[in-house]
């Protein structure tokens, strides 16, 4: 859920000149009351702070819960409009008991795996609080995977059953004959648009579900928050995707600190999501805030700049969520006398950067931007709950900002072999404790969460999650994130992790050798995918339009590399690992190299010779990627 900002170009432990840029992002205790005490309703964020520090595990909450009691308060009440559709919170209730009701009698029982591949729309919503609703576990599968990834995200969680929407058949049918036996009688279909059709071997999940009762289930009484509901796929720092366990817990001190602390969303609010639901800004964030206060979530199938202000005054929206990148895409947008025609009040999201932060706000008349830090595998998250700007916030959950060597990349430490806190005005890395307030659900991979731990690292024998983050100590527990420790780096709202880039890459058959690495793009967020290669045969005879295809066909949009760096050889180190700082340094710019780099052209649809002229186009921002 953290974006990628610019990186650091000092060692992490060193003290952060006092900049005036740097003094803007100092907090006072002045300005932390003063903001604090403007926005409306305080004592329901004091409330949500309050909660957030008093959940435990064991308590009978549960989301499915959560939702039966919206319906016994407010029936009628708008749960959720797509497009001319709108559901109330009565009738959103009873679609969930019908499918939860199917779903059980199809044996599918508490702790069950079952993967979701849905696009947005209000299906998906009512399927995966159906799961919540049996206790079983929602794999929430990304739209943009397909193929191998595809294929490892299920094996990696086993499923029970399989959900997809006639939308991903394709990408689901492509690798079935790949997929355990025993999951072939447990394929439930959801078609569009009422159609009659489905395929061989296929359950008709809503159809079946319809013969179903609508009263509320049993198991959902016995639910604890301790509970998993369902998992979120990350790329992580290691290659292919791992799935990051999410508890109703989670969902809870979400819905506590951001829906009310942070944003304080009333009943009366409606919240626009044009974000993917696998994501967890979407379906941690936005739904946990609709639910926590029973207003209405408004969707959208996809994204775009040009419907994104229609669809917020046809919802009546007085907020929505973000990544960093949607918002440049609307700032670059032409500028239209409509731009401020509308009743929103409040935003949030994250990886929104300082650089445009106030030129957003001003100019789309936003009142309140609710910045927030956080990690699908983390234990805790900063919200901006002050309204301060060009901040992830605040976090009442304990934490450190210890001293980091990047060139070393280890944290730095006193002569008992204890780390040192970063002080106000320095960058370090970001660790969250361990403990039964704020347990690490970690991943489904145990391996995976072991290496994200660290002990000893304040006083003997404690426990801290390591993020990988780079932060600023804003002071008064705030802070601004700063850059992403490893391999894995951010693009379009999305993290890419290198080694699964580059593995798919040498599986073309003229590729012999390919390093993958993030790099700034003027203009952008986050940092673009860019490969070195070393071919088979002449450069000359690379046929580009064969690539371009390849790579589309084998990983997710937002994976494949903008630009293609050729070399006769790929310099490595000593452990034989790439050297990518000289690569990352040299980036595109034709300057610095003597190799042919070209780049993928959107318009053409395929990778395109980089010119000194097209660089200084990109370098402009006047062509987008």
């Amino acid at each position: 859920m953290n974006s990628a900002n610019s990186p650091t170009a000092m060692p992490a432990h060193a003290t952060v000149k006092d900049t005036s840029a740097q003094q803007e992002q100092e907090v006072t205790f002045t300005n932390l009351v003063r903001n604090f005490l403007s926005l409306p309703d305080t004592g329901l964020a004091l409330s949500g702070l309050l909660k957030v520090k008093t959940l435990k595990g064991h308590h009978k909450k549960s989301i499915g819960l959560l939702l039966q009691q919206h319906a016994q308060k407010q029936p009628n009440a708008p749960a959720i409009r797509f497009e001319d559709q709108v559901i109330c919170y009565q009738s959103l209730n009873q679609q969930a008991n019908q499918i939860a009701r199917h779903l059980d009698a199809q044996g599918i029982t508490s702790g069950d795996v079952v993967a979701v591949m849905l696009e947005n729309r209000p299906e998906l919503i009512i399927t995966v609080l159906a799961l919540m609703k049996l206790g079983a576990v929602a794999a929430m599968i990304n739209s943009s995977q397909q193929g191998d990834v595809l294929l490892h995200s299920l094996n990696l969680v086993k499923p029970t059953a399989i959900i997809v929407g006639e939308e991903l058949w394709q990408n689901y049918n492509d690798i079935n004959d790949r997929l355990p036996e025993q999951l072939s009688s447990k394929i439930y279909y959801i078609a569009e648009d009422n159609k009659e059709i489905i395929p061989h071997n296929t359950q008709d999940l809503l159809k079946a579900a319809h013969q179903q009762a609508t009263d509320n289930l049993e198991q959902t009484l016995s639910i604890t928050l301790e509970h998993t509901c369902y998992y979120i796929f990350t790329s992580g720092t290691t290659g292919l995707p791992k799935a990051s366990v999410m508890t109703h817990l989670r969902f809870f001190k979400a819905m506590y600190g951001m829906g009310l602390a942070s944003m304080r969303l009333t009943k009366a609010d409606t919240l626009y999501v044009s974000l993917p639901f696998y994501h967890n800004n979407a379906l941690t964030v936005s739904l946990s805030a609709v639910l926590g206060s029973g207003a209405c979530l408004a969707i959208a199938r996809k994204f775009s700049v040009s419907r994104f202000w229609q669809d917020i005054r046809h919802f009546n929206a007085t907020s929505f969520c973000y990544i960093g990148e949607l918002c440049r895409y609307l700032l670059n947008a032409p500028a239209h006398s409509e731009d401020q025609n509308h009743n929103l009040r409040v935003i949030i999201g994250n990886g929104l950067r300082s650089d445009i932060w106030m030129s957003f706000k001003q100019r789309f008349n936003i009142p309140q931007i609710s910045e927030f830090y956080g990690a699908s595998e983390s234990n805790l998250a900063f919200t901006n709950c002050f309204n301060l700007d060009k901040t992830c916030g605040f976090c009442p959950l304990s934490y450190q900002i210890i001293q980091y060597d990047v060139e070393q990349d280890q944290p730095i430490r006193d002569n008992k072999g204890f780390c040192i806190p970063a002080r106000k005005g320095q960058t370090g890395l970001l660790i969250t404790e361990i403990n039964n307030n704020q347990p690490f659900d970690g991943y489904t991979d145990e391996a995976a969460s072991h290496q994200k731990m660290m002990k000893n690292v304040i006083k003997k024998d404690d426990l801290w999650f390591n993020t990988g983050d780079l932060v600023l100590n804003q002071g008064l527990k705030h802070v601004a994130f700063v850059d992403r420790l490893g391999d894995t780096f951010r693009w379009k709202g999305e993290n890419v992790a290198t080694t699964e880039v580059e593995s798919i890459m040498m599986e073309y058959s003229d590729i012999e050798h390919a390093v993958v690495y993030g790099i700034e793009i003027p203009n952008t967020d986050g940092r673009a995918g860019m490969a070195t290669i070393t071919v088979s045969q002449d450069f000359t005879e690379t046929d580009w339009q064969a690539l371009t295809h390849f790579l589309r066909d084998n990983l997710p949009s937002y994976s494949i590399p903008v630009f293609i760096r050729l070399r006769r050889d790929l310099e490595v180190t000593g452990t034989f690992k790439y050297r990518k700082v000289e690569l990352k340094q040299e980036a595109y710019h034709l300057e610095k190299v003597t190799e042919d780099i070209v780049f993928l052209d959107s318009k053409n649809n395929c990778y395109q010779t980089l010119t000194l002229d097209i660089e200084q186009q990109i370098n402009a921002g006047l062509l987008s990627f």
